[in-house]
This record gives C-alpha cells, sequence and structure tokens, in this order.
C-alpha cells in the first residue's frame, strides 16, 4: 500500500492491525520523504519485515518534467534514504502518481532496481525491455486501487469488499494452471477510514483463508519469477 505526503496516521494504524490479523505483510510504495516525517511508522512496518519500495520523495513530484539528471537523483535518494531508514536495499519502484517517462525504466535497470509496478497490462509478472541488467513488471491493478474504486466509481465499503472476493476467485481458478499475481493498491486516507476497515478486513480474511496462496510481497514475489520463469 501507498505511504505518502498526504497519507493519514489514523488509518495507517487501523490498516496495520487488519493485516497483522489475517498475517498479510505490506509492500509500501512509499514517498520517502515520509521517513523523515514519520519515522514511528516507518519503524513500526520494518519491524513487520514489511517490504519498502519507491514511489519517489514526494507524490506530488511529477516526473514528466524531469531530465536525466533530475529523475536519477530521484532515484539514488530513494535508495540511500529507505536504506538509512530500514537497512533495506529497494527492489521495486512506482513512480510519483504513475508518471515514468521513456527513459525510466533503462534508469531503474542501472541501478539495480528489479521490477516494476508502472505496467499494468497482465496479471502476471513479465521481463521488461532495458538497455542493460534485467526488469521485469509486477503486475499492479488500477480496477482494485481503493481511490479509483471510493473517488471514480464511488462504491460502497461493502461493494469494495465484495469486488475484492470476486478479483480474487477469479485469479485463483485461473491460477490452477497458470499462476497469477493480485494486487491491492491501497491508500491509508482511503480505505484506512473508520466505516471501511472492517469491510476491507473480510476481504483479507477470505482471501488469506483460501489454500494455495502466497501472499507475500513484491521483492519476494520478483525473486521468484527471476528464479523459475525469467
Amino acid at each position: 500500500y501507498s505511504l505518502r505526503d498526504y497519507g493519514n496516521r489514523a488509518g495507517i494504524w487501523r490498516m496495520i492491525e487488519a493485516m497483522d490479523r489475517c498475517g498479510v505483510r505490506g509492500s509500501i510504495s512509499l514517498n520517502v520523504a515520509l521517513c523523515d516525517h514519520h519515522p514511528e511508522i516507518i519503524e513500526a512496518c520494518a519491524e513487520r519485515d514489511w517490504e519498502f519500495f519507491s514511489h519517489g520523495i514526494y507524490n506530488t513530484r511529477y516526473c514528466y518534467d524531469m531530465d536525466e539528471a533530475q529523475e536519477r537523483a530521484i532515484i539514488e535518494d530513494s535508495i540511500e534514504t529507505v536504506y538509512k531508514h530500514t537497512g533495506q536495499r529497494i527492489a521495486g519502484w512506482l513512480a510519483p502518481a504513475l508518471s515514468h517517462t521513456e527513459r525510466t525504466m533503462d534508469l531503474l535497470a542501472e541501478h539495480g532496481i528489479k521490477y516494476t509496478c508502472d505496467l499494468f497490462c497482465d496479471d502476471q509478472p513479465q521481463p521488461v525491455n532495458v538497455k542493460k541488467n534485467r526488469l521485469i513488471s509486477i503486475p499492479y491493478s488500477l480496477e482494485m486501487n481503493d481511490v479509483i474504486v471510493y473517488n471514480v466509481h464511488l462504491a460502497t465499503p461493502r461493494h469494495y469488499c465484495d469486488m475484492l472476493k470476486a478479483n480474487f476467485d477469479q485469479l485463483y481458478a485461473e491460477g490452477a494452471t497458470s499462476g497469477t499475481v493480485m494486487c491491492i493498491p491501497l491508500h491509508p486516507f482511503m480505505v484506512g477510514q473508520p466505516h471501511r476497515i472492517k469491510p476491507f478486513t473480510e476481504a483479507l480474511e477470505y482471501i488469506s483463508g483460501h489454500d494455495d496462496v502466497w501472499v507475500t510481497t513484491g521483492h519476494e514475489n520478483a525473486n521468484g519469477y527471476y528464479e523459475h520463469h525469467y
């Protein structure tokens, strides 16, 4: 889920509690400035062995108009900041507001980033063509994104719960013959609201209660793909 510069602290703690209850570890698309603004939240997530990957420095600093040097600086700042505060070497990338450029993928691979979430054209990981090293796409879902569901489709919390279950059921059936990835992009200021957290928790309990489901992080998913399928 996304820890953003305009996040909701109470919502973050509600999400942490819900995910703890269901044994779900987060893959945090982090606006890395939050490491300085709210170190207590970063510490709580690190204690749970959650993954931190980069969503830029601030979500309001888009990459569209940046030159190569500026984009490199964001990547390098993200790597250094997350390592400083968590000891983790980031493996994934989601550009601020999905604002990647035509050079982003090459720069990510050059800096040793393993996967991007900026491409959402499939429900399976896939290689990305880059000039050097290797990079893969880990599925990201706008349809299951709580911002889209609540702000665009104007769904109720109960409807969102039903959507998550239905999405899981379809991918679970397809996964019997070919592995699929279900990504649930979340934001504390959306799903973490008091009237929305219970149906969301119900959906997590439903998903995690099935057999043969790998409830994992983006980094671990990427490692599995590199080892067995690349």
